[in-house]
């Protein structure tokens, strides 16, 4: 499992105008081809009296799976300039679907590269992009007595509180790096007189927006 990788934050749209033709792009996080065709097969459905449904993706932790398709526009004028959005932002487990209706007006191999690229791009921002970060989870279980404290000192300190269990004693899972484990377990042992049982739970990604001027 990669430490840290970007990606989409889920499904989302939008649409632009350019010389009067519609271009409407769709993104989506998938973790399999198969997930990212049959994705892409849906868009096509829906939009199916479109010119083209020119479509993009990556995928795998090291961008093994990478696909580009035209959908009948000229040889590398669509689904390539998509596919070079995703390398750029480095976006792993993403596809890209950019539908277009015909405005009348022809705009060349240098407009459509640039026009698909541009759709893509916007796509994307509408979207969101998300940075996933691989997390321990520890898990400290306490008196009642300690939660005010516990949970005034987590939430103003560096790492970030995931939930609180209130069960006969109150389980807090925080997240944590993985190099910061025994860092953590010493900072909650001190800040509970040792009265804190502390275990490690599983590892899972941990997600947080990024702002992106791309």
């Amino acid at each position: 499992m990669l430490h840290q990788y970007n990606t989409v934050k889920g499904f989302g749209e939008n649409e632009i105008n350019i010389e009067r033709s519609r271009f409407i792009t769709y993104v989506n996080r998938v973790e399999t081809e198969e997930d990212a065709q049959e994705f892409i097969a849906s868009i096509k459905k829906k939009h199916h009296d479109a010119n083209h449904n020119c479509s993009a993706y990556m995928i795998g932790e090291q961008n093994m799976t990478q696909k580009a398709n035209d959908d009948g526009e000229p040889s590398g004028t669509a689904g390539v300039p998509m596919l070079e959005v995703l390398k750029k932002r480095d976006l792993k487990d993403t596809v890209v679907v950019v539908t277009r209706y015909f405005g009348g007006i022809k705009l060349g191999a240098g407009g459509l590269i640039r026009a698909y690229g541009r759709a893509t791009s916007e796509g994307l921002n509408a979207t969101g992009i998300v940075e996933r970060r691989l997390m321990r989870i520890m898990k400290s279980t306490i008196d009642y007595t300690w939660l005010g404290k516990v949970e005034n000192e987590v939430r103003s300190s560096p790492y970030q509180l995931k939930d609180i269990h209130y069960l006969e004693s109150v389980e807090v899972e925080v997240y944590v790096e993985e190099a910061n484990t025994s860092a953590f377990t010493e900072w909650m042992t001190e800040l509970t007189n040792g009265q804190a049982v502390i275990t490690e739970g599983d590892v899972e990604y941990l997600e947080s927006p990024l702002v992106t001027d791309s």
